[in-house]
């Protein structure tokens, strides 16, 4: 049995953050490989790729519209499921007026951190009718077991269903298996599991604003638990290859 005391502390974004790293070069080819006049060279984006992880391993706060927007448009789907005004993005109601003087409502106007977004009604209420009753931004968390000792993972669940998890992803552009390498759909189901919930399926909920998608994946413990403890056993290497850069040690479970 593990102590109980874990010696790492994981939430999912990051376990994602290590594998953008780890794919830099895969990543480099997807967007530049054609191009005659890349912006960088492999050797570049790799080096920023590392910075990257680094920065987001000591939590370096950064300004990104579209993170920004996925937040709006999660705590505007959250409001809708719950009945509730939001206390951190302002939304006002956008209508179409019809030269017969009739009004329709086509969109919500969201602003967060003095930015704002809009989203067509129709989305909206999309997402909102599918997630009725489902319980918002559930924190969980279980000590995964490795060979360097217990690590604690831990996120915010967007969506709950009784039978299903739910991650609500927006994007610029979307393409099929977009976040087949993202890490929610397999920490969440074992953070549920280990605390008694047995809930294995898992959709990633995706919207470009023009259209919605869904990526689906069953959690299969005997298959996944052994990938999950690899990918934190070569994200503890990494970690200790690169101690002296690391400033924030919660990711040590020092805090």
């Amino acid at each position: 049995m593990q102590t109980k005391q874990p010696k790492f502390k994981f939430y999912a974004t990051l376990l994602d953050a290590f594998t953008s790293y780890l794919k830099s070069d895969a990543i480099w080819e997807r967007y530049w490989g054609f191009s005659e006049n890349p912006p960088h060279t492999p050797e570049e984006f790799r080096q920023k790729q590392f910075q990257s992880l680094i920065d987001t391993i000591n939590r370096v706060p950064f300004d990104n519209e579209a993170a920004d927007k996925g937040t709006a448009f999660n705590e505007v789907i959250d409001c809708m499921i719950e009945g509730r005004k939001s206390e951190k993005v302002r939304v006002r109601r956008v209508f179409f007026h019809g030269i017969d003087g009739k009004q329709s409502l086509i969109g919500l106007n969201a602003t967060y951190n003095n930015r704002q977004f809009n989203f067509p009604i129709s989305i909206c209420r999309e997402f909102a009718d599918y997630y009725k009753g489902a319980l918002t931004q559930q924190r969980v968390e279980a000590v995964l077991p490795t060979c360097f000792g217990g690590v604690l993972l831990y996120g915010y669940i967007d969506e709950l269903m009784p039978m299903s998890v739910h991650d609500i992803k927006t994007t610029g552009s979307y393409y099929v298996g977009k976040f087949k390498d993202h890490w929610q759909h397999m920490v969440y189901p074992y953070c549920l599991m280990q605390n008694g919930s047995d809930v294995r399926s898992f959709e990633y909920n995706v919207t470009d604003f023009k259209s919605t998608y869904t990526e689906s994946y069953t959690f299969v413990p005997a298959r996944d638990i052994p990938i999950l403890i690899n990918h934190c056993e070569d994200f503890i290497r990494f970690l200790n290859d690169n101690r002296d850069l690391i400033t924030d040690k919660k990711i040590f479970a020092e805090d």
